[in-house]
């Protein structure tokens, strides 16, 4: 039988060419794209990311306070991680016609915690933007604008893991800016 290698772990994915170490602020960088988008179900993670920001680029200017929108958007964080975890394990029990177990709900929350993970950074630019005085508008804006930023730094990310050529790093770097464009492009049409 033949043996095949264990898949590369992300250290060994980042290291560049000629074998030299990144930078420290580029390792700390990826530390925390990293922890954002786990190894496990990192699709959550940029979901739970996109997801938030439409929200918050969709709500904007609904709530006259930042508790309400901070509220709303953490309810909404929530009920998507919820209706996530849900929606996957109702779909695999329709197809395997399997009972419900508290241990398979478990096991489906704790799967798509990745999801908080990526909606933490608009609520995280969100607070901060608040707490610098900034009013509840802005505070919004700031939080959306968090979104775009991570969209194409993940996009950025992905395609120099990759090792990809000048022009796959190009298209990569352009689907996160048009994922980017489509969330401000819905912050400015239901305003």
């Amino acid at each position: 039988m033949i043996e095949t290698p264990a898949p590369p772990t992300r250290a060994t994915e980042v290291e560049p060419p000629g074998g030299s170490r990144p930078g420290a602020p580029r390792r700390v960088l990826e530390a925390l794209a990293d922890w954002i988008v786990p190894a496990e179900n990192p699709g959550a993670s940029i979901y739970g990311l996109i997801v938030i920001g439409a929200l918050l680029a969709g709500e904007s200017g609904r709530h006259e306070s930042f508790a309400g929108t901070f509220a709303a958007t953490a309810i909404a964080t929530c009920l998507y991680w919820l209706a996530h975890a849900y929606a996957g394990i109702l779909g695999s029990r329709l197809a395997s016609r399997e009972r419900l177990s508290a241990r398979a709900l478990l096991d489906a929350l704790i799967h798509d915690l990745a999801l908080l993970r990526g909606a933490s950074v608009p609520l995280l630019a969100l607070s901060l933007a608040a707490l610098g005085g900034a009013s509840q508008a802005d505070a919004v804006t700031v939080a959306i604008w968090s979104v775009v930023a991570s969209l194409i730094a993940f996009e950025l990310l992905a395609g120099l893991r990759a090792r990809a050529a000048p022009g796959e790093l190009l298209l990569e770097l352009s689907v996160g800016v048009a994922m980017g464009v489509a969330i401000l492009a819905l912050k400015i049409i239901l305003q």
